[in-house]
Parts: structure tokens; sequence; C-alpha cells
């Protein structure tokens, strides 16, 4: 049984897209995607800079945007998953879909790509 994504969960995705792009921190990949094996939607971010400031400080700087968008009640901490930008799974979502530096909506379900299956994605941004 695949959860369901919520308009609720979409708007939140989209206003912390929003005010990480106004405090400048770049967002090279913002997407809602469902884990399968955890039967979870996670919004899985690839952030520039990751690699060098560490997991620990992306998060804490991720929980002032949360806090600054307003979207606390919307959106938990424990929702978003970072990917590094050169993920497997992001490099075989771009050979499908770019979407430039925007904020898009695209749903892509049960696709194949390159033999793998992705059974469920909101996608924001993947540059």
């Amino acid at each position: 049984m695949v959860n369901t994504l919520t308009e609720k969960q979409i708007e939140a995705g989209k206003e912390l897209i929003k005010e990480a792009d106004a405090l400048k921190i770049k967002t090279m990949a913002a997407l809602w995607f469902y884990f399968q094996d955890q039967e979870a939607w996670k919004l899985m971010l690839s952030i520039k800079g990751v690699e060098n400031d560490g997991p620990k400080l992306t998060y804490s700087k991720l929980q002032k945007v949360i806090a600054k968008a307003k979207i606390k009640d919307q959106l938990a901490l424990s929702e978003i998953v970072l990917a590094k930008p050169v993920s497997p799974l992001l490099e075989l979502l771009k050979t499908a879909v770019k979407t430039g530096p925007g904020i898009s909506g695209v749903r892509f379900t049960g696709n194949v790509i390159n033999g793998h299956l992705i059974q469920d994605a909101y996608i924001y941004r993947l540059i």
C-alpha cells in the first residue's frame, strides 16, 4: 500500500525551497521520493556544499529555514534526507527529467529508467 503524498507536504516542500533560495542555500535537487522499503515519503534534497559543511551543519541550516518559512507544523526535519549531488538515484532521475533552477511540480509515477523502477516521486528541481 502506497502512502499518499499530501497537498500539505507538497506545499511545505515548495515553501522550504523558496526560503532556501532566498537565503542563498544552493539546492541542486529537491523532490519528494517514495521509499518503498520504509513505506514513507521523504523530501530528498541535494545542497551544494554539503560535502564540505557536513550533514549536521546542513540539517541545522535546514531547521532554521523551516522555522523562518513558518512550516514547522507541516514539515519535520525527520522527513528530510540529504543526498550527495552525484548520488546514483539523482543521476538516474536526471536522465529522464531536468527542471532548470526554478521550482517545478513534476509527478513521476511508475516509470522505469534504465531498468530501475521509480515507484513515485514529486520533483521540484533537478539541475
